[in-house]
């Protein structure tokens, strides 16, 4: 095993660098930092060229793109357009999607994996026919109107939760923006499982279970559920990068300052530094997630062994 994750961390190398170089390119190559820190308008070249010289930008892009990895190292993602260190908006940021990103994975994982047993096994009966129906519909409505609508009728019209999360955004009220960052994961989830159930129950190991005398409860919790629920495990364990990466559209319908919020900040600024800084530690979260979700297989399945 340890093996194993060694040769996974020297992969994770080349992935790395090359992932991170792309989005150092078009952030610095397609873009124009400088010219963003004067707005409309137009900067003095004498300006110009000193800024350029203090940011490293006069430099060739692939000297850029070391001198800012080196930096990375040394534990200094840059400093904003507003003066603020990345690394103090990332300590304000990132404990906050991280505990939505908690909710939602968690809502994910109870209510998708336990309406996807129930639908594979009553497969074909109204029960399926009404979780696959609804999923559809989850899918099928875009995130924004989802989040609108539930924040309206929860927090405005029935006044049960905060219409917005206060700056501490506690785990009490992040409950509602979890579960509008998990429905459309979550129903994904709920038809891999079905899926996956439903194929599986008519296994050798599981008929031979049965035959045994076994509790069904037993035979699905300990020998249909465990092998069904790789597919599901790759799936959540790609969704986590995702989900932190991708909850503009939530943090931006509740108000929350985290790591979505300040990308989107930075790309309407043209805050390079914040946007390549945040990226790249979404890329780090995307490698270690796939880490987990390997090392996982071998304790859902004994029967993979890694060398």
């Amino acid at each position: 095993m340890g093996r194993y994750v060694i040769r996974r961390l020297l992969q994770m190398i080349p992935v790395f660098i090359g992932s991170t170089f792309l989005i150092f390119f078009m952030v610095y190559a397609l873009g124009d930092p400088v010219a963003a820190l004067f707005g409309d308008k137009a900067p003095d070249p004498a300006t110009a060229a000193r800024i350029r010289k203090d940011l490293y930008l006069d430099q060739p892009l692939w000297k850029q793109y070391l001198h800012y990895m080196g930096q990375i190292f040394q534990g200094d993602f840059g400093t904003a357009f507003n003066g603020q260190e990345v690394t103090e908006l990332m300590a304000s940021a990132f404990p906050v999607t991280l505990r939505l990103t908690v909710v939602a994975i968690v809502i994910e994982i109870v209510v998708g994996i336990t309406l996807g047993v129930v639908s594979g096994l009553r497969r074909g009966k109204s029960v399926d026919t009404s979780v696959l129906v609804l999923t559809l519909v989850v899918i099928s409505v875009p995130t924004f109107v989802t989040g609108y609508l539930l924040q309206y009728l929860f927090g405005v019209e029935w006044g049960w939760v905060r219409p917005t999360v206060s700056p501490d955004a506690p785990f009490s009220e992040l409950i509602l923006p979890g579960i509008v960052l998990a429905l459309v994961s979550l129903a994904y989830v709920t038809r891999l499982s079905r899926t996956s159930i439903a194929e599986n129950a008519k296994a050798d190991y599981v008929r031979t279970a049965t035959a045994k005398g076994l509790p069904r409860r037993r035979v699905v919790t300990r020998h249909l559920l465990r092998n069904s629920l790789i597919p599901v495990v790759t799936f959540i364990g790609t969704d986590i990068g995702a989900l932190m990466g991708g909850a503009i559209v939530t943090e931006r319908i509740f108000n929350i300052h985290g790591v979505g919020y300040q990308l989107y900040q930075g790309i309407l600024r043209n805050n390079a530094p914040t946007v390549v800084g945040f990226v790249t530690i979404l890329v780090i979260v995307f490698l270690l997630a796939n880490l987990l979700v390997d090392l996982l297989y071998a304790v859902l399945d004994p029967r993979i062994r890694y060398a």
